[in-house]
């Protein structure tokens, strides 16, 4: 085991959520010793875990943007390296859909922006989208079709990223909030909880907590995370059946809007809200609000009435005062921070991964970048691809709802990165997160997990 404390790094990353594995990933590949630092103790704890999970084409994107640059470049970046990584990808493509005459006469513009982004767009009428979507409301009146916007995991790509990264060098500390930093002109001193970490230079992916982060470094702040919640709703399995396509909302200048969606998982997804609040930490769902999610998404697909709601849940996006991501090199302090990260950087964090890697190699004279790096696959989680239900070893079913077997949550356990509460175990593997939401499964798992989780998830600490 590494000794961090007498090591000196060359790069100090800040944040587990997708950027920050992006990040760690990209900066380890291009040859630099790196350290990881997240306050959490397990990956994702942050504005990651709760997302709608589209990888994005940025054809929405504002004309020149770097969220428009770094969408585009991430969703290339995302195809290119998922069979290696075994990252699956759902192919559905995407409506803009119209509902009203004002929204209709808006449609033009979506079909101009998207083609100025370089993204493939067509105008169909209302007969083609229900010829396409039969389910769909006949309300439609027309809708812009994106042809290469689809669905993702949004929990297992991070995971990758994460893992290549440390089965390339990289050490990853948990528990180890960054409470205060100096630099001396050559290095970093990271003061954490445990001790200190010496870096060569940081990069900032605090997400929710970047602006603070930013304020303790360089001792100001270029941007305020203001918290957007987003609340959603799951529908049942069979809600799955009833279309193929995504259905987007013509966008609105502060919100992409309400989606309806199919998941990786099997599932429908609605969602999300965009509701301004001051605590980072924590989002509640709400049932007024529950309640109007379930109402738009059977105004748009009638037939999810009376389809049975799995689950509800909240997120939070990092957004700030400003409308474009906050990408920052703060002169003399080898310091780099990417924030205002918000709902599109599941698809934009390995564009961003290689941004941070260039800036890097410009600070750091002497990288080499690793010609042939570890390739670390993760398991599948995806509906649609195999798991490992026969596989030798797999043994029992653990999780009916979600078909989750005794050796998947003993593979997540024991992984290079292995589930360290149960809200990471959930997101590696899907137990407790079926129509039961864990009702009938989560005493064996306490059972399988008690060796690892000791007394924390039947005290509670281990819930998110």
């Amino acid at each position: 085991m590494v000794d961090w404390k007498s090591e000196k790094y060359d790069v100090a990353v800040i944040g587990t959520g997708v950027v920050g594995a992006a990040v760690a990933r990209a900066v380890t590949l291009a040859g630099a010793s790196v350290i990881v630092l997240e306050k959490a103790t397990d990956i994702l704890d942050g504005a990651s875990k709760g997302n709608s999970a589209i990888l994005h084409t940025g054809f929405d994107a504002p004309d020149l943007s770097l969220e428009q640059r770094f969408v585009r470049r991430g969703q290339q970046l995302y195809l290119d390296l998922r069979n290696s990584l075994n990252l699956p990808l759902l192919e559905t493509g995407a409506l803009v859909a119209a509902w009203t005459e004002p929204e209709e006469a808006r449609l033009e513009a979506v079909l101009e922006l998207a083609e100025k982004n370089g993204v493939r767009a067509e105008l169909v009428a209302s007969g083609e989208v229900q010829a396409r979507e039969p389910n769909i409301s006949s309300g439609v009146r027309a809708a812009v079709l994106i042809p290469g916007e689809h669905i993702i995991d949004p929990w297992s790509p991070p995971l990758a990223y994460l893992t290549q990264a440390q089965a390339n060098g990289a050490t990853v500390l948990f528990d180890a909030e960054v409470l205060a930093g100096k630099f001396d002109g050559k290095a970093w001193t990271l003061k954490l909880p445990g001790g200190a970490v010496s870096a060569r230079a940081t990069v900032n992916c605090a997400g929710l907590y970047g602006d603070t982060v930013d304020q303790r470094l360089a001792g100001k702040t270029a941007f305020q995370i203001r918290p957007r919640k987003g609340q959603f709703v799951v529908f049942d399995k069979a809600a799955s059946k009833l279309f193929t396509t995504t259905i987007l909302p013509v966008p609105k200048h502060r919100t992409k809007g309400i989606v309806v969606c199919r998941t990786i998982f099997g599932n429908v997804l609605v969602g999300p809200t965009a509701e301004e609040q001051e605590q980072r930490s924590y989002a509640t769902v709400d049932r007024e609000t529950l309640a109007r999610l379930v109402q738009e998404a059977v105004r748009i697909m009638p037939a999810l009435a009376g389809m049975p709601v799995t689950a509800t849940y909240a997120g939070l996006r990092p957004a700030t005062q400003e409308s474009d991501y906050q990408l920052k090199k703060h002169a003399g302090l080898n310091l780099l921070t990417l924030g205002g990260i918000r709902s599109t950087g599941l698809s934009a964090a390995l564009g961003l991964g290689e941004y941070a890697a260039q800036i890097v190699c410009e600070i750091l004279d002497g990288l080499t970048e690793i010609s042939a790096p570890a390739i670390t696959p993760v398991p599948n989680i995806a509906e649609h691809r195999k798991r490992n239900w026969d596989d030798p070893g797999s043994g029992e079913i653990v999780c009916h709802c979600e078909l989750v077997t005794r050796g998947e949550i003993e593979s997540a356990l024991a992984s290079a990165l292995p589930s360290r509460n149960l809200g990471g175990l959930k997101r590696r593997t899907r137990a407790c997160m079926g129509q039961c939401q864990g009702f009938h499964c989560t005493a064996r798992i306490a059972e399988i997990t008690g060796p690892h989780f000791g007394q924390k998830l039947a005290s509670g600490v281990a819930h998110e």
